[in-house]
């Protein structure tokens, strides 16, 4: 986080990157996608000294989460589905399709 975020900003970023790593993305790419999130919705609220236009103009990330979520029509994705699967040791989940996944998952 940058020098002088506010506490808000910094237990943003830390349940972001709690959520990603859950999900199964690794430390790095959590830390990524939590900074990324939290200096678009600093950009967006003013309290940065730049911002691109994307991050302005663009639909808010709290917004675009929502839509993709696992409430979705299709659900989790076929990554989230082998992520989770790797979490509980399923055996032959490299060679699984999305539906196969899902079945084995309990899905």
């Amino acid at each position: 986080m940058p020098r002088g975020s506010s506490p808000k900003r910094e237990r943003q970023y830390e349940h972001i990157k709690e959520s990603a790593e859950q999900r199964g993305e690794s430390t790095k790419r959590a830390k990524e996608i939590a900074a990324r999130t939290v200096n678009k919705e600093r950009a967006r609220s003013g309290e940065s000294k730049t911002a691109s236009r994307s991050s302005i103009q663009d639909m808010s990330s709290s917004k675009r989460g929502g839509q993709r979520s696992h409430s979705g029509a299709q659900g989790p994705t076929k990554e989230q589905l082998y992520n989770e699967a790797k979490q509980r040791n399923i055996e032959g989940r490299s060679k699984m399709d999305k539906a196969e996944l899902k079945r084995a998952l309990g899905h």
